[in-house]
């Protein structure tokens, strides 16, 4: 089990998170939902170590968490200039047999003897998910997966989660698209005002998609009625 105990993260001494606490079980995937700016990335960035928090507590399985222990999918990834996907794929899998690329690419098709920098914003997020594969880390951390990449690869990402779900891995995704989150998660972690506010279960979802089109709705009109 992944546990977060009172996790308080941000720039420039501005708290983003302040007090977060999440609990998320392997073999379910768990999704990370919340407004522009409530800090999902914040959260995944503190999670996998880019940010060092400010204070709480992150362990995995009662021992410390380590980065060793996460495949991290970043909104957009970043790749050496002039290297090519191929390169980019052998580094990430210097314990696999690199047969395994080919395999992956058999489903994704990609052109890895191309350059990555000749790439599409969908082709380097393919590419960058198949890394993450590759790596074979019991935490996989996808910041906003399906941004991007076209219906039949959308639809392939999730056929493959939820193998992996199945494998035992632990899951976390953000999405600002609730649906991509209702199809797919067991548990959806609602981020606002710099805390997880509620987890909601798969039998509540209905609730949760309920509050926030009303949230929306209200937002949107209140802005109209200045405009117009």
């Amino acid at each position: 089990m992944l546990n977060i105990r009172n996790l308080k993260a941000g720039y420039n001494q501005t708290l983003v998170l302040d007090g977060l606490n999440l609990n998320c079980q392997a073999g379910q995937i768990h999704g990370i939902l919340g407004m522009n700016g409530a800090g999902k990335t914040t959260l995944f960035r503190s999670i996998y170590g880019f940010l060092k928090p400010v204070g709480g507590e992150l362990s995995f399985n009662d021992q410390p968490l380590s980065f060793k222990d996460i495949g991290y999918l970043e909104t957009e990834n970043y790749f050496y200039p002039f290297i090519k996907a191929y390169e980019y794929l052998q580094v990430l899998a210097t314990n696999t047999d690199e047969a395994l690329i080919h395999k992956w690419n058999n489903l994704f098709d990609l052109p890895l003897d191309e350059l990555v920098d000749n790439y599409s914003t969908g082709m380097k997020k393919k590419l960058a998910f198949m890394g993450i594969l590759l790596l074979d880390r019991p935490i996989l951390i996808l910041d906003e997966p399906f941004n991007g990449v076209d219906i039949e690869s959308n639809e392939k990402i999730i056929q493959i989660l939820e193998r992996l779900r199945a494998s035992n891995k632990t899951i976390l995704i953000s999405s600002h698209i609730i649906q991509s989150l209702t199809k797919l998660s067991d548990t959806i972690n609602y981020l606002n005002n710099a805390q997880i506010e509620k987890t909601y279960q798969r039998s509540e979802f209905g609730i949760l998609e309920d509050k926030l089109t009303e949230m929306v709705k209200t937002k949107i009109s209140k802005s109209l009625e200045e405009l117009f």
